[in-house]
C-alpha cells in the first residue's frame, strides 16, 4: 500500500490527475469581479476596534465575534458560540472571554473534511503611535491595504469566507466539508482555546481529515510559502520593588537602591552584543545542525536585501542568508519588550518608579522544554539580583508560554496545497520555518492527531503587528483563489487516496 499512495502522490504532483481548470476559471473570474465587494467587507471588519490587549476594549471583541458569525450563517453554516468564562485581570477584576465560533457546512460522508482556524482579534494600534493612517480605517496606496488586522488575521480569515461564498454565488458544488474554528482572544494568549480543543476532540473534531491556519506570512515579498514548523514562546515578567509609593528623586536619589537600575542591570543580562543568550543551559537541547539540513537553507531563495528593508534597520547580526535563517527557525532568540512602571510620556518627571516590570520572551526551538527553560531564566536572574546586594525585592513569573511546531511536509496535505499555489500563483512555493509563534498549531497536532498546515497568504513586508500593517490587495484577492483551488485540490487527492486504499484492501 505504501508503495500505491507514493505512486498516486507522484501523479498528483506531475499533474495527472483529472483537470479541473475550466472550474478554477469560472471561480476566478467571479473572485476578480467581485474583489471591490472583498475589499469592502475588509475595511467595515479593520473598523472594528477589537483589540483583545486592554479590557476596555473587550465589548468590540465580543462584536467582531458576532460579526464573523453572522457572516457564516449568511453562508448557511452551522454556527455555535461557545462561552469560554472568564479571567482574572492583573487588578483582580474578572472579565468575560469573548465567545468561540464552531462552525460546519456540509455533512458529507464522502467528501473529506477542511477546518479552518483564524482569529479575529487585533494588537493595539493608535495613530499617534507612529501610523501614517488611521489604523481603524482601511486604506489602499499603491495597491496595498493600510490597517490594523489587515493581514493578521482578518484579511485571511475573509479570504478563506470569500472562497466559500464564491462557491455558493455561482451555486457551485463545495468539494469538502468545511469546519471553523475563529477565535478573539489570540494576540493575549488564547485563554481557554485548548480546553474547547480537548473538550471537543470527540465531536467537533472527530470527523476532521484536515486543519488549515493562516495566520503568518511569506519569507519574500513575491514567492508563496508554505510553512511546516514554528517557533515556540516563554514570555517573562521580572518585577523590582522597593517601596509602596514613587519617591522625588531629589529627596532620595544617591540614598537607596533603586528599582529601574536593579532591573536595567537584570536586563542587560540576558543577552551578548551578538544576541547571544547569556543564560546556563539555554542552548542544551537545541538540535546539532546536520549537513543535510544545512543544504535546505541553501536552496531556498531568499533575498537578504529585501528582507533588510522591509524591517527598516540597516544591518543584522549576520551577514549570509543561511545565517539569518538559521537564527530565525533553528535557533532561540530572547527580545526585550518593554518595561512597566517607568515614565514614557513626552518631557521630563523626576521620578523614582516604587515598581518597574521588565518584560521579555524567549522564542523556543524544538526540543528545548518550557519547563526547564523557566527554571533556568528563573535560577538566572535570582543569581545576577543576588550579586547587586540590593534590598529590593525580586519577583519573576511566567505570564503566557506555547510550545514550537514542526509538521510533516510530505502530507497529502502540503501536497494538495503545494499544487494549488502552483495553480493560482504559477510557481512552486517555498518550504519554510516560520520564527514566530502560533501556538494552536502544536495544540491541533498534539490533541487531534489530525493533518495540520500552515498556507500563508501575507507577504514578508505586511508588518504585522507594527505601524505599516497592510496586506496588498493582490495577494488578498489571489489568497481568496488559494483558498478555492484548495478545496478541489484536496478533494481529488482524497479521491485518489481512497481509491487506492479500497483496492489495497480488496486485494
Amino acid at each position: 500500500m505504501i508503495l500505491a499512495l507514493s505512486v498516486i502522490m507522484l501523479l498528483f504532483e506531475a499533474g495527472v490527475s483529472s483537470s479541473s481548470s475550466g472550474l478554477e476559471n469560472q471561480i476566478f473570474q467571479y473572485i476578480d469581479l467581485h474583489q471591490n465587494e472583498f475589499i469592502q467587507t475588509l475595511k467595515e471588519w479593520v473598523a472594528v476596534e477589537s483589540d483583545s490587549i486592554q479590557p476596555a476594549l473587550r465589548q468590540k471583541v465580543t462584536r467582531m465575534v458576532e460579526l464573523t458569525a453572522d457572516r457564516l450563517r449568511d453562508l448557511g453554516a452551522t454556527v455555535e458560540l461557545v462561552k469560554l468564562g472568564s479571567h482574572k485581570l492583573p487588578d483582580v477584576q474578572s472579565l468575560l472571554l469573548p465567545p468561540l465560533i464552531l462552525a460546519e457546512l456540509g455533512k458529507d460522508p464522502q467528501k473529506p473534511t477542511v477546518c479552518f482556524y483564524g482569529h479575529v482579534d487585533v494588537q493595539p494600534a493608535k495613530k499617534e503611535d507612529g501610523w501614517k493612517t488611521d489604523p481603524y480605517t482601511l486604506t489602499e496606496i499603491d495597491g496595498n491595504l493600510y490597517g490594523r488586522g489587515a493581514t493578521d488575521n482578518k484579511g485571511p480569515v475573509l479570504a478563506w469566507i470569500n472562497a466559500v461564498e464564491s462557491f455558493k454565488a455561482l451555486k457551485l458544488d463545495i468539494p469538502v466539508n468545511l469546519k471553523f474554528i475563529i477565535e478573539g482572544m489570540e494576540e493575549a494568549g488564547s485563554l481557554g482555546l485548548e480546553e474547547i480543543v480537548k473538550k471537543e476532540n470527540q465531536r467537533f473534531f472527530s470527523d476532521v481529515d484536515y486543519i488549515v491556519i493562516s495566520d503568518n506570512l511569506w519569507l519574500s515579498n513575491r514567492k508563496p510559502a508554505l510553512t511546516y514548523g514554528t517557533r515556540g514562546n516563554i514570555c517573562f515578567s521580572v518585577e523590582v520593588r522597593c517601596g509602596e509609593r514613587d519617591l522625588h528623586s531629589g529627596s532620595f536619589g544617591g540614598i537607596i537602591h533603586e528599582p529601574m537600575t536593579d532591573l536595567i542591570a537584570l536586563l542587560d543580562s540576558l543577552v551578548d552584543t551578538s544576541g547571544r543568550i547569556l543564560i546556563p543551559g539555554v542552548y542544551d537541547d537545541v538540535a546539532s545542525l546536520m549537513e543535510e539540513e544545512k543544504k535546505l537553507y541553501e536552496a531556498i531563495e531568499f533575498d537578504l536585501e529585501e528582507y533588510k528593508n522591509n524591517s527598516g534597520v540597516k544591518k543584522f547580526l549576520y551577514d549570509t542568508k543561511e545565517e539569518i535563517l538559521m537564527h530565525l527557525w533553528r535557533y532561540p532568540s530572547l527580545s526585550i519588550h518593554g518595561i512597566e512602571g517607568a515614565f514614557h510620556e513626552p518631557g521630563i518627571k523626576t521620578v523614582i518608579p516604587a515598581r518597574v516590570i521588565g518584560k521579555f520572551s524567549i522564542r523556543q526551538v524544538p526540543h528545548m522544554n518550557i519547563s526547564i527553560g523557566e527554571h533556568q531564566v528563573i535560577k538566572y536572574l535570582q543569581d545576577v539580583f543576588s550579586k547587586r546586594n540590593s534590598p529590593n525585592k525580586l519577583k519573576v513569573s511566567v505570564p503566557i508560554s506555547a510550545m514550537p511546531w514542526v509538521a510533516d511536509i510530505n502530507d497529502p496535505l502540503y501536497t494538495a496545497a503545494r499544487r494549488a499555489i502552483k495553480t493560482v500563483f504559477g510557481q512552486d512555493p517555498e518550504m519554510i520555518r516560520d520564527g514566530s509563534t502560533i501556538p494552536i498549531a502544536q495544540t491541533f497536532q498534539n490533541i487531534t492527531r489530525k493533518s495540520v498546515m500552515m498556507l500563508p497568504i501575507g507577504a514578508a513586508d505586511d508588518a504585522e503587528h507594527s505601524q505599516k500593517e497592510k496586506i496588498s490587495r493582490h495577494n488578498y484577492i489571489q489568497g481568496t483563489k488559494l483558498f478555492a483551488t484548495l478545496f478541489l485540490e484536496i478533494a481529488k487527492l482524497h479521491g485518489q487516496l481512497q481509491e487506492v486504499s479500497n483496492t489495497t484492501t480488496t486485494n
